[in-house]
This record gives C-alpha cells, structure tokens and sequence, in this order.
C-alpha cells in the first residue's frame, strides 16, 4: 500500500533495521528474504534521499537521518498495532505479551521480583524483559523499547504519563569493622570519607544521592565507582569506605552481608520511587493490567 508515494511495508523494514542492525536478522524477524529486505533498502534510500545506513562490519550503522526518522517510524507503527490490530480483550492468563521494564538492580532486588512472582502465578506465559538504566530512558518510552520506566519520580521527564510507587530513602552503610563510621555521621566527616558509587549506562549516569549533593554544592571523594547496586556489600568489606544507598535495599543486603547502617547527614534524603509508562499506551488493556498490577504490588509492600 503507497502513501503519498511511500509503500508503507517499507516502514516495517525501517523499524526492524533499525532494531537489529543487521540485514539477515532484519529480514527473519519480519519474515523476508534477505534479497527481500536488501531491496526494501534499496527503496528506502531512493525515497528518502539518503543513504540511511551505512556498513561497520556485519552491523548496520544508521546515519542522522535514519536515527531521525526512527521515533516516528516506531510510533506510527506501535500507534497502528495498539489502536487498529490489537482490539481484542485482554486475558493476562492466556497472554504471551512480553514487557521491557527499564529499571535499576535495587528496584529489582527489593520490589520488582514480588511482581515477576505474582505474575508466574496468576499469568504464566506473560514474560518481562529487564533493561538497566539508559543513558536517556526517556528515550526509551519515545522509541517504544521499553513499556515501564521504575525510576525515582524526579528523573522522570514530564513527556509521558506515571505514577508514584513508594516513598523511600537514603542511608549510609559501611563495612562494620569501619570504626570512621559513627552512628551521628557529621556532614564534613561524610563528605571527606572514601565513597563507593554507582553509575549506569555509556554516561555514566549517577544514582540518585548524587542529585540531591550537586543541589547542595557538595561533590564527595569518589574512590570506586560500580556498575549495580549490588557490588557494594563486596567492594566496601574490610575498608573504610563507605556508600550511600535506599534503605529498603541496606536492609535487604544486611540480611546476606556484615553491613553498618546509619542515618545519612543530608537535608534531603527522602524520594519517590514511580512507574512511567508512553502516553500511547495509556488506552493499551496489557499496559493498564500491568499498571495496576504494579501499583498494587506497592500498596502491599508499603
């Protein structure tokens, strides 16, 4: 079917190359051949004026322009299948619907297993994939690769739609053998201590502590940085460095690890853990089971 001069089955090869990077994988997983799927490329290029993607080995490395169109193309489509194809009634226990969950490894550890349990239970075959956090998740939800963002409420862009979770907060912990570690942690005695931090993503995205530092004009002496959460029990042990982390997860890691818990010395200590979610899907039946599933599962662990 053309539009306007554009055969619109030239969009779903866009997407699908866009999402693999590779011609065989694109053509298989949009059942072409792969000579199919060199000519949709072939058309691609001639309609758009561009060469949209361009050979890094076996990958294929899209230009501005294919990053460009990208977005549109993936929402348009998603628009199409949530609004036109998929009408009919949702029944999470006869569902196959996968959900991508951008989310760090603290949420999954202390919140999100619960949900992974509660749905093995009552949907067996809805399945989850889990995506750490991006250098920008925001940008997740716009190109349609993730369905639900779990992230604190003031990382969350006003673009889409979303909930609060829980209310949480911070604390500091240390190796219980860290006699520099008192109960009373004064603000200069914190700042001048050795730290373990996270970052996520290529940038080295920081947790959320760091936002509420760089309000106060504070930067702390960062002595290891990790990738998760769940590295610091370890990277702290018999040091005196120390880390700044949610309770629920302190709690959570006190239970398997030798851990020292402490008020942490900051004014502000205290956020929203929320669920976000595209404004596309706000009328999608999955989307809206799995919301309310979510928000459930944290009235209940409150």
């Amino acid at each position: 079917m053309r539009f306007k001069g554009l055969d619109l089955n030239l969009l779903v090869a866009l997407d699908a190359l866009m999402t693999q990077r590779n011609l065989t994988a694109a053509a298989q997983s949009v059942n072409l051949s792969q000579p199919a799927m060199s000519a949709a490329v072939a058309r691609l290029r001639d309609y758009f004026g561009d060469d949209l993607f361009v050979m890094r080995g076996r990958e294929f490395v899209p230009t501005a322009r294919a990053t460009e169109l990208a977005g549109p193309v993936r929402e348009a489509l998603s628009h199409i299948q949530l609004s036109i194809i998929s009408r009919d009634v949702f029944r999470p226990e006869k569902s196959n619907r996968r959900f991508r969950v951008c989310l760090s490894d603290f949420m999954t550890l202390v919140y999100f297993q619960n949900v992974i349990e509660r749905v093995a239970r009552e949907a067996p075959s809805v399945g989850f994939e889990l995506l750490f956090p991006d250098d920008d998740p925001g940008e997740l939800l716009r190109r349609g690769d993730a369905d639900f963002l779990i992230l604190p409420e003031l990382l969350l862009a006003d673009a889409h739609p979303k909930a609060p979770l829980f209310e949480e907060k911070l604390v500091c912990v240390g190796c219980p053998t860290n006699k520099q570690l008192s109960r009373r942690l004064p603000l200069e005695k914190y700042m001048s201590m050795g730290h373990v931090t996270v970052r996520f993503g290529r940038a080295r995205r920081p947790s959320i502590e760091e936002f509420f530092l760089l309000d106060l004009g504070l930067k702390r002496r960062e002595e290891v940085i990790v990738p998760t959460f769940d590295l610091i029990p370890r990277v702290l042990l018999h040091t005196n460095r120390i880390a700044t982390i949610p309770l629920r997860l302190a709690k959570y890691f006190a239970e398997v690890a030798p851990l020292r818990i402490v008020d942490v010395p900051l004014p502000l200590s205290c956020f929203t853990e929320a669920i976000q979610w595209p404004s596309l899907h706000n009328g999608d039946p999955a989307s809206i089971w799995m919301r309310e599933l979510l928000l459930e599962e944290a009235r209940n662990y409150v």
